[in-house]
């Protein structure tokens, strides 16, 4: 059994998010914090595109790459709090991020700028800060 890192709680998530089949992905992102917020990550209006992917059609523009890092730090919160507790920490202010709304910087953001950003917030979250 590999032993996590309390400084990298999301190395787990980390595998999982780059191993797990898209459509499953999209399937169990849905499921922890529902469609209209993974739409609102993919950057699509309609979250019938979401039911398009999980049948197997694929996604457009970044949707994948925004969705497989939104998975990775949903699933590392999802380990230690529920999934309204994680819903709540993607939608609201966060002062590790500058007071910055999670979720925006996931639909929004450059993700080589935002990944660390989040990353660290999220650990700070899970630590306890």
């Amino acid at each position: 059994m590999a032993v996590v890192s309390p400084s990298r709680p999301d190395l787990p998530a980390y595998r999982e998010s780059t191993t797990t089949a898209f459509p499953k992905l999209v399937r169990m992102l849905t499921g922890i914090i529902g469609k209209k917020l993974t739409a609102y990550v993919a950057g699509v209006k309609d979250v019938r595109a979401l039911d398009r992917w999980m049948d197997g059609a694929e996604p457009y523009k970044n949707a994948e790459q925004r969705l497989r890092f939104t998975f990775r730090v949903v699933r590392t919160l999802q380990k230690t709090d529920h999934p309204a507790v994680v819903q709540a920490w993607l939608t609201g202010l966060n002062p590790e991020l500058n007071d910055r709304v999670p979720v925006r910087l996931l639909r929004d953001g450059d993700l080589e700028k935002v990944a660390p950003e989040i990353l660290g917030a999220v650990r700070a979250f899970l630590a306890g800060g």
